[in-house]
């Protein structure tokens, strides 16, 4: 197993987030950590226990936070910027698209308590539709790990990257699913957990383990499911997606997110293009979160493998 996900089951993807940081913070000395007053919460307190002198509390100004992690980058440094999802992509949207996309800086943001996951805070902190605003920005990467281990790699891949990259990260333990001796993350290369004929189901983020707890429901009334698990959400991996609708012939896009702009039209976008198919969109329906525990919320939208399985079943009859 992977440091990060020794002797654990479950991990939630900010604190593989804060792990990662400080576990690359040797082998990437212009590794710097920006945080607005939440590095507590984002785990970026991981890499500021070790390299205090790396990391920067810009206390609750976000905005500003985006400008400063911009100057770093045109001096060689590589600054992930952390805090909430909702301000990281709602409050500092401005920031990120003038100062970070326009001039295509090295930036990299890291978004933790993204989607309805964050629970109990409600719909005010429950940012589902920074994905869409993420990959309107020109040149912005986007990434959604599925859990702790594609967390870290996800971090790295960033760090070697050489542009801006929006991460994606979670609050709560989701079940880790990529812990195996051949894995491996490429950005824009989705990767196919599970062999299936009649249906896609195409996920991201946390639902990816749900798409798959769903695909073994649906073989045992006789649905073979594909499961293709989308990491990076731009750029898209088109190719693989384009040659399992072709196969399959129905398409179901999962994701902890509004289903307006995000990984369900991207994917329409690319069928629609490339080899019309039908596809059917589970994710946040065009409406604000609300305050519940995060497994009370999954399974309230239909998140789950419960859920997923239904909406699927349904679709392919």
């Amino acid at each position: 197993m992977s440091e990060v996900t020794k002797t654990v089951q479950k991990m939630a993807t900010r604190e593989a987030y804060g792990k990662a940081l400080a576990e690359f913070g040797a082998q990437y000395p212009d590794l710097v950590v920006l945080d607005a007053d939440l590095a507590n919460a984002t785990k970026t307190d991981a890499f500021q226990k070790v390299y205090p002198d790396r990391h920067i509390d810009c206390g609750i100004a976000e905005c500003n936070m985006m400008g400063i992690a911009a100057g770093l980058s045109t001096v060689g440094k590589i600054p992930f910027a952390s805090t909430f999802a909702m301000f990281a992509s709602g409050r500092a949207y401005e920031q990120v698209r003038n100062s970070i996309g326009y001039p295509h800086l090295n930036v990299k943001i890291g978004a933790t308590h993204a989607g309805i996951t964050v629970g109990e805070d409600g719909a005010s902190h429950q940012c589902l539709e920074d994905i869409a605003l993420m990959r309107a920005i020109p040149g912005m990467v986007v990434i959604n790990p599925s859990d702790a281990v594609e967390a870290r790699a996800a971090v790295q891949a960033a760090i070697e990257y050489v542009g801006p990259v929006y991460l994606r990260f979670g609050r709560a333990a989701v079940p880790i699913i990529n812990d195996r001796e051949d894995y491996k993350f490429e950005i824009g290369k989705g990767e196919v957990l599970r062999e299936g004929s009649d249906v896609t189901i195409v996920a991201t983020g946390i639902c990816v383990s749900s798409a798959l707890e769903a695909a073994d429901k649906l073989a045992a009334d006789g649905i073979s499911a594909e499961v293709i698990n989308i990491h990076t959400i731009k750029p898209l991996d088109t190719e693989l997606i384009v040659k399992s609708a072709k196969k399959t012939g129905k398409v179901v896009t999962a994701e902890e997110h509004t289903i307006i702009g995000g990984l369900g039209g991207a994917v329409c976008e690319a069928l629609s293009e490339k080899a019309p198919t039908p596809v059917l969109r589970i994710g946040i329906n065009d409406v604000f979160g609300e305050s519940g525990t995060a497994s009370e919320l999954v399974a309230k939208y239909g998140l789950d493998g419960e859920g997923i399985y239904a909406k699927v079943k349904d679709f392919v009859k």
